[in-house]
């Protein structure tokens, strides 16, 4: 943890995970500019929001073996450049297809922000730090998604989201520029090891009953916070609570400050309780079952305390980033890409079906006014409820020795 290190490892990494976020959260708040500029539907916003989730995820096992063999300095400066170009592509488009193009871009460009960190920090920091750096890490990202809330709804007025975009792709490739120069090399654990080794190291990840039971609750969480936060909280926001356009800003800031705080907690406490005897399965399992009791509480649409319910959903549910944490001293240290892109795939890929899914659900629904039906969305997020609820219940009688 010396400053030096932090300051040539993790803040260049966190400058691209940043935006990351950023863009994975924009849409949520440019949704209703694209629609009538470009007369999307519902299915048509959810597939374009997820455009950048199924980049994400089609490029996760390739990811995995790309930082395992060449590092993540390249690699992942090389991605935020391709965001870059993304980025300018959307702020360019005049049609549907160049709107998902761009996005796709963007979402492949930005794919190896979280796995590239947690790499270098495997190679620069020792594992009993791995969940405090993961924390503060996820907290930039959730800066980023903050950024992606209020601040952009009071920059659209003025400047429009085409400009937003333009911002975003010079912000990208500066990104890259730091991480290029500035992050040192390190010899890389299992160099030397051919290419087909490397591809074949994914059948023992798949073939581990205990990273399946870790990993499915994050990816099945996560998706559904992913697909709320990045696209359908915002409508549910308007249509469901029935709150103003700046009022719904509000509360996917809200909820944006509250998932930074729990990066930090989570991160800090895991490995700080870790020490003091209570295992970062433990603290794993008590936040991801808090944060299927929120969104039950949302599917059911109380809205009565929903700021408190949307704060402390948002704070809870970073929980599941304990779980690359617990993956990783599950395999040897050559293979902490790969085993983590092996969690990351699932989790965009589900995402996707998510964000799309619960589009496709609400189509089904008559709308009213330009507002989605409530019934719609009731029916499309306790599908979501139903299947957190059963990952989490596979995890919660698994003991910490069966994680080690």
């Amino acid at each position: 943890m010396h400053p030096r290190l932090l300051l040539v490892v993790f803040c260049p990494f966190a400058a691209g995970y940043f935006l990351s976020f950023f863009f994975r959260n924009v849409n949520a708040v440019i949704a209703r500019d694209l629609a009538g500029e470009f007369a999307l539907s519902s299915s048509d916003l959810g597939f374009l929001t997820s455009m950048y989730l199924l980049a994400f995820a089609a490029f996760q096992l390739p990811l995995g073996v790309l930082l395992d063999r060449y590092g993540p300095r390249r690699v992942v400066a090389a991605l935020m450049s391709i965001a870059g170009a993304g980025a300018l592509v959307f702020g360019l488009a005049q049609d549907f297809v160049t709107l998902s193009v761009g996005r796709a871009l963007i979402g492949l460009g930005v794919s190896g922000g979280l796995m590239g960190a947690i790499k270098a920090f495997s190679l620069w920091f020792p594992l009993s730090r791995l969940a405090t750096l993961n924390g503060l890490y996820l907290a930039v990202g959730g800066l980023g998604g903050l950024s992606a809330t209020a601040p952009v709804e009071a920059l659209l007025g003025p400047f429009g989201w085409r400009a937003l975009f333009y911002g975003l792709a010079a912000a990208s490739v500066a990104a890259a520029a730091l991480i290029f120069f500035l992050v040192p090399e390190k010899a890389l654990p299992g160099h030397g090891q051919s290419l087909r080794t490397q591809v074949a190291g994914f059948r023992r990840i798949f073939a581990s009953v205990a990273f399946w039971r870790i990993a499915l609750p994050m990816v099945v969480g996560h998706s559904a916070y992913q697909a709320l936060q990045g696209l359908w909280l915002a409508p549910w926001l308007y249509d469901v609570a029935a709150l103003p356009r700046a009022a719904v800003a509000n509360g996917l800031l809200a909820a944006a400050i509250a998932y930074t705080a729990g990066s930090v907690f989570f991160g800090v406490s895991g490995d700080s309780l870790a020490r003091a005897g209570i295992s970062r399965l433990t603290v794993f399992k008590a936040g991801m079952a808090l944060s299927l009791g929120m969104f039950v509480l949302i599917a059911a649409g109380v809205t009565t305390a929903l700021p408190a319910i949307l704060a402390v959903y948002g704070f809870t549910v970073v929980s599941a980033a304990l779980a690359y944490a617990l993956l990783t001293p599950l395999f040897p240290p050559e293979f902490t890409g790969r085993v983590n892109t092996a969690s990351n795939v699932m989790m965009f890929t589900l995402s996707f079906v998510f964000q799309w899914g619960i589009g496709a659900v609400l189509r089904l629904y008559p709308s009213l006014e330009g507002r989605y039906a409530p019934e719609g969305y009731a029916a499309a997020f306790w599908i979501l409820a139903a299947l957190q609820a059963a990952v989490i219940a596979w995890l919660l009688p698994m003991r910490s020795r069966e994680a080690r």
